[in-house]
Parts: structure tokens; sequence; C-alpha cells
């Protein structure tokens, strides 16, 4: 699935093709380790809001910094390539920020989006997204569904 991942610079060359053919991109991100239904349903949602969407996934390193020395449970590169699996996602992208804000300002999506857990004002980009004039959208979220929540159930069993 490597034709759907892409570096920083390859998907600006793109986000610059889907601007002048006037596609909606949508852009969401996230660590994505354990894939849960949780992270399917959002995708799908994410997705029907644009015309191409894509997902922006922290690297190993910055996953380290967000949830401590014990994740990701799968590598950056397993992550992006189980994303770029899916349907629903036309591209991925790992960075290596804990913050996706400078990637969201370097690419300008039409759509930023980010789960339920997040309220508008947390949103990273919200600001540089809507002086675009894009929308923000905090899509609801998936009760039980939670990659945390599935590790320590796996610990407890």
């Amino acid at each position: 699935m490597k034709a759907k991942t892409l570096s920083i610079e390859e998907m600006l060359v793109e986000r610059a093709r889907l601007r002048g053919a006037g596609a909606r991109l949508v852009f969401t991100n996230g660590v994505f380790d354990l894939l849960h239904v949780g992270h399917v349903r959002y995708l799908a949602q994410a997705r029907s809001l644009g015309d191409a969407l894509v997902v922006a996934v922290n690297s190993d390193r910055a996953v380290r910094e967000l949830k401590g020395p014990d994740r990701p449970v799968f590598d950056e590169g397993e992550r992006a390539e189980i994303l770029a699996a899916l349907r629903q996602v036309d591209y991925v992208v790992v960075f290596d920020d804990i913050s996706p804000r400078s990637l969201i300002a370097q690419l300008l999506p039409d759509v930023l989006v980010k789960g339920g857990d997040y309220q508008l004002d947390q949103i990273h980009g919200r600001e540089e997204v809507e002086a675009a004039g894009g929308k923000v959208i905090s899509l609801p979220f998936v009760d039980n569904a939670s990659t945390s929540g599935l590790i320590e159930r796996m610990k407890k069993k």
C-alpha cells in the first residue's frame, strides 16, 4: 500500500493538484495504534466530508512522548500501511511533531476533523484552517472504543 503513503513533500504536491482540480481535502491525525471499530467509523465519517482524506500519523518518537515508553504497539510504518489499506483513506503521512499544527498550516485542508473527545477550541490547526476559509468538525466519539482501553482489557485477561 505504499502508493497511498506519502512524504510530507509529496503530500504538499498532491494537495496543490487536488486544489487545482477543485477537490475538497479532509485532514485528520492521530496515533492510530491498534485499529478498532471507533477508528473505522470515524474515518468513514471523515471521508464523507470531502473528496479525499489524508490521515497524518504520529511518528514512533512522538507517540512515546505522548503516550509513554510502552507505545506504540505497532511501529509507524505498520500503522501507516494498515491505514492505507482502508478504502476510506486516500493518503497517509507520518509526521514527527507532537502537534500537527505545522503540517495543517502547510496543507490547509478544506475540512479538519477530530474525534468527539476534542472540543473545537482544543483542535490544533483550527485557527489556520478557519482563517483560510475551511471548516473544523468534531465528530461523535464512539463509546468504549479506545486503544488505551483495549490495552487495559487485554492486560486483565
